[in-house]
């Protein structure tokens, strides 16, 4: 746990019991692992500038950037399907609808 907390920033955890406690560390680390890895690898394929604040630069994306782009490539997966009764739907124009997931992706 000590460790979690140098190298990631983990906070302590507060489970009702010491096994759960041990289980959600190992689960943070490799959750962590799986995005960050996701990330380099859609990074190396499509290179992308991360958000940048006017007040400070950065040399690589964050854990934050990281997470917006594993969301932005998982978001568009369809996972189930579709209810078959009609859905009310309204157009909207393509650069809203990408404003809004950039919004969305980036919300923690």
């Amino acid at each position: 746990m000590k460790e979690a907390r140098a190298h990631l920033g983990v906070e302590t955890q507060r489970q009702w019991s010491d096994r759960a406690i041990a289980r959600t560390t190992p689960a943070l680390f490799g959750l962590f692992s799986l995005v960050t890895l996701l990330a380099h690898q859609q990074l190396a394929q499509h290179p992308e500038p991360m958000r940048q604040a006017a007040w400070s630069t950065k040399e690589g994306p964050t854990l934050v950037d990281a997470l917006a782009l594993v969301r932005r490539q998982l978001w568009p997966v369809q996972v189930f399907t579709p209810s078959p009764q009609p859905v009310g739907m309204a157009e909207i124009p393509r650069a809203l609808y990408e404003r809004f997931v950039d919004t969305f992706a980036y919300a923690g």
